[in-house]
């Protein structure tokens, strides 16, 4: 009997026990897990009830950071809002820079230039890198390994360097622009980018002999936290979770934005749909990022960086209402504009995709035992103040 089929068993064996069979319900322990708890990355609380080690029931407690980001856009300007976009997801700010220029650029009928289009595509890709190695050192981390964050800070530490030469920032970016990005990028970011790739690639085969091949590794993490592909359906799980589950659903391919549809690259998946299938994904993912960044180098057009008359901190959006979605680390953000003509935006919606990963949490869990929980949490690679936005 696999690891998956017994934790159903004992799960069905106790919703049997206590919620079928009249009487009261015995030897439950309540736990909760967090909001301080080191796995759970932020203020997560999450209730557990336990019957042993085994998990019944485990419910997630949003709503201790809210932050009121959507609620800030109806007193700001496109302009002043956008540093908001870089504090929502602080692990790939970039993706929600593109989301909300997009949706401000759909409405407006902004044009914008190929070189920015193209410049985004480099900086978000490699912000894509930085966050997967975060999720990659801390997840490893989580499980009781101390060594491999070191290497992954180190990688990230690299580039982060390159990426404040053209933002000025090193976490919560503001660097795209509706109509374009606020600078172009120098000859010494480039240089520094190709030397980078290379040198990345020669430390994943490190990666895969120190921690994905490690048995210790396998044994905590194969066979945990299976997710079927109609359960992230029905939660609206996108992203690497997603992905982990056998389905090639990607924005960049799905839905093509910007330049995207000109690189050739794959959408990693994974049969396995566990932890470790979704651990894989990532992994395969940052290679993939690389790919993209290589061929956006080199076909990178002169032209401006931003659009002649780009809007102006008083620009007004014209009235209406725009849709835009891009592919994050975490899956994919989408940014629903409204208008009503006048320079602060009507309303706001921002979907976050690690809301939805995270709500199917208290199903997969069901059934497993507590240590798996930090093993399953990890897998989601959750960012909880892009939960409470």
């Amino acid at each position: 009997m696999t690891r998956q089929a017994a934790a159903e068993q004992v799960a069905g064996d106790f919703y049997t026990r206590h919620f079928v069979e009249p009487g009261p319900r015995e030897d439950t322990l309540i736990l909760n897990m967090g909001p301080q708890h080191p796995s759970t990355h932020g203020v997560l609380r999450i209730v557990l009830e336990l019957d042993g080690e085994y998990i019944l029931r485990a419910e997630p407690v949003i709503g201790y950071l809210h932050r009121m980001h959507e609620k800030m856009a109806e007193v700001k300007t496109c302009l002043q809002y956008m540093p908001n976009m870089g504090r929502v997801d602080y692990l790939h700010p970039l993706a929600w820079n593109w989301a909300f220029v997009g949706a401000v650029e759909r409405l407006g009928e902004i044009e914008v230039p190929e070189r920015a289009e193209y410049i985004r595509v480099i900086t978000v890709e490699l912000n894509r890198i930085t966050s997967h190695l975060v999720w990659w050192g801390a997840y490893i981390l989580d499980l009781g390994a101390f060594t491999p964050i070191m290497y992954a800070f180190d990688d990230r530490e690299y580039l982060l360097d390159l990426l404040q030469i053209p933002t000025g920032s090193r976490l919560t970016y503001s660097f795209f622009r509706p109509g374009g990005v606020s600078t172009d990028l120098t000859e010494d970011f480039l240089k520094g980018v190709l030397e980078f790739i290379p040198y990345f690639r020669s430390r994943l085969p490190m990666y895969k002999d120190l921690v994905t091949d490690n048995i210790i590794l396998r044994k905590r993490i194969e066979e945990v936290g299976v997710i079927p592909l109609e359960v992230c359906r029905r939660y609206g799980a996108t992203g690497p979770v997603l992905r982990g589950s056998g389905q090639p659903y990607d924005v960049r391919r799905a839905e093509p934005y910007s330049v995207y549809d000109r690189f050739d690259f794959e959408i990693p998946t994974d049969e396995k749909l566990d932890a470790m299938g979704r651990y894989r994904v990532r992994v395969a993912e940052m290679e993939q990022s690389m790919r993209i960044i290589e061929q956006a180098i080199e076909g990178l057009p002169e032209g401006p960086h931003i659009v002649k008359g780009a809007p102006k901190p008083k620009w007004k959006a014209p009235k209406g209402e725009a849709y835009f979605a891009v592919e994050g680390a975490r899956g994919k953000i989408g940014v629903h504009l409204v208008s009503s003509g006048k320079a602060n935006p009507y309303r706001l919606k921002l979907r976050s995709p690690t809301f939805s990963n995270m709500s199917l949490f208290a199903e997969i869990a069901r059934g497993t035992l507590l240590p798996d929980a930090v093993a399953i949490l990890g897998s989601l690679d959750l960012v909880i103040p892009e939960i409470d936005r």
